[in-house]
């Protein structure tokens, strides 16, 4: 561990915060940059202490009080490439030299090439040992057994990583180029999803050994390679999700069709077929690369938003880390990730009236792990709730369904990576929220904004999470340095790929 590693780690939260200027203009170091320089100096503190020393492969997860000792004993891709974009962003914010930099992600890289994978497709599988980097097989504390699974989504946040540490000037791009190149997504593409369209879609995963006895799977060999993997039944078939940035990048490297992107749903169909989903959408269908689209969204207020699968700010807005899609696709998703924002605060704000904002996957204050969102802009009908106490919205069906009785709200669970994620598209209320976070709910310890906070009982979830803090530095090093993260991620090839594709489409989201 480096001097300045070692300082940020055993510091206290110091730092003078700036006063919160409210002038439209200037830069995000200008005027919030106290605040966000020591938000990210102790964020990254977090992120050392997650992370092995021998290995380089950061924890899932980690006591509040970063206690070394208390690391979960297992990571995922996810964490391993949110650790490695994190250690960009430290660099470029001046936390780290240049010469940590160099050994952190060499050290990493390192662990990775010699890492157990799937051989054919190159995929890392989804839980490793980040002490040993050996794949797990059994749950530290548990001892539960563990079935091997490689994911797609989890590899695609790797392999993003992998991209940025290419596309940022690090004197590790080869080594992060050769991983990316034996990484092919097409082992998770299932052509004929899709018939009518004459295209597919990705699977969530698959397993190329033993298959968990409560688990449903369907066989295939899509790399054609001779040996059959067992596929996970279900696909990725919404386009307001986390697994969006896999299919920019098979897109990208040209391992899936490019109109694979139109196959998924907006929302799901209007009519009552489909009186399952959360509320009947409106709008209209239009052609893209041959594929009718239906362009349906969700009627929230006095907005019409795309809704994603839970309603949680992680699905709509943690591709965008990485690329700009309100900048390339403006009729499409620069209306709807503004729209999201809004409608979490005013969730938040107004009807639920808990006085803070943000909700996504998270900890939950008190114990354990759930997913949280704005249950109107999902298209799930169980709803991911703002709390747990919350009853479930249930706004009707057009004629087909009546109304449910009005929620009920109770203490509702805010976490500050969602807070972060909104930042471009809410600034000075976004900076507000985190600063009511932080201060008054007081949701902040020695390695930044603890997971989630209770707003009623003020009850936290005293812990770290590797991928939650991996959102928050992402976000720090968008607006403190200039799009970092989006102009590594969008090289040449990315940029020719995925800009005209998400630029083309009008998404039915607006004012209604």
């Amino acid at each position: 561990m480096t001097a300045i590693s070692r300082r940020l780690l055993l510091a206290g939260a110091a730092g003078t915060a700036l006063p919160l200027a409210l002038a439209p203009s200037g830069t995000a170091e200008e005027r919030f940059g106290g605040r966000f320089r020591r938000w990210a100096a102790d964020t990254w503190r977090s992120m050392i202490a997650m992370t092995d020393e021998r290995t380089g492969l950061s924890a899932d997860n980690i006591d509040g009080t970063l206690d070394p000792d208390s690391r979960s004993g297992y990571t995922s891709p996810t964490n391993i490439g949110g650790y490695l974009w994190s250690t960009v962003v430290a660099h470029r914010l001046r936390l780290i030299s240049d010469r940590e930099r160099s050994h952190r992600l060499g050290q990493t890289l390192r662990t990775l090439d010699r890492m157990v994978r799937h051989e054919p497709s190159g995929m890392f599988y989804n839980w490793y040992d980040e002490r040993t980097a050996d794949v797990l097989t059994s749950w530290p504390g548990s001892g539960d057994k563990v079935y091997p699974f490689l994911s797609s989504v989890d590899n695609g946040w790797l392999a993003a990583a992998l991209m940025v540490i290419m596309g940022a000037g690090t004197d590790h791009r080869r080594e992060a180029e050769r991983l990316l190149d034996s990484m092919n997504f097409a082992v998770f593409y299932d052509a004929a999803a899709r018939p009518a369209f004459g295209t597919g879609l990705l699977r969530g995963g698959f397993w190329d050994g033993e298959v968990p006895p409560d688990k449903p799977w369907v066989d295939g060999d899509y790399l054609g390679t001779g040996t059959a993997v067992h596929y996970t039944t279900n696909h990725y078939d919404t386009t307001v999700s986390e697994t969006r940035i896999t299919s920019y990048l098979a897109i990208a490297r040209g391992q899936v069709p490019a109109k694979h992107y139109f196959a998924t749903w907006r929302t799901f169909p209007a009519g009552c077929d489909w009186d399952w989903q959360e509320q009947e959408p409106v709008g209209r269908t239009r052609n893209y690369l041959g594929i009718d689209v239906f362009e349906g969204a969700y009627a929230y207020r006095d907005s019409l938003v795309v809704p994603g699968w839970g309603g949680s700010m992680f699905e709509a807005l943690m591709p965008d880390l990485f690329v700009p899609e309100a900048r390339w696709a403006p009729r499409s998703w620069g209306v709807n990730h503004p729209l999201t924002v809004r409608a979490h605060r005013l969730h938040g704000l107004e009807d639920a009236g808990y006085g803070a904002w943000g909700f996504s996957p998270a900890s939950e204050p008190g114990g354990g792990y759930r997913e949280y969102g704005v249950d109107p802009i999902g298209l799930n009908p169980d709803g991911y709730y703002s709390d747990a106490e919350q009853s479930n919205v249930d706004l009707g069906y057009g004629n087909c369904r009546a109304p449910g009785p009005a929620p009920t709200f109770g203490d509702g669970v805010v976490t500050p990576h969602a807070g972060f994620l909104a930042l471009p598209y809410a600034r000075i209320e976004g900076y507000r929220n985190l600063i009511k976070i932080a201060d008054e709910l007081d949701c902040y310890g020695p390695g930044g904004f603890y997971d989630a906070v209770a707003v009623r009982s003020g009850t936290l979830a005293r812990r770290y999470l590797a991928l939650d803090q991996a959102m928050i530095m992402g976000a720090l090093g968008n607006l403190m340095a200039g799009d970092l993260l989006r102009k590594a991620f969008c090289g040449r090839e990315v940029t020719a790929a995925i800009k005209p594709l998400i630029g083309m489409e009008t998404f039915g989201a607006g004012w209604a």
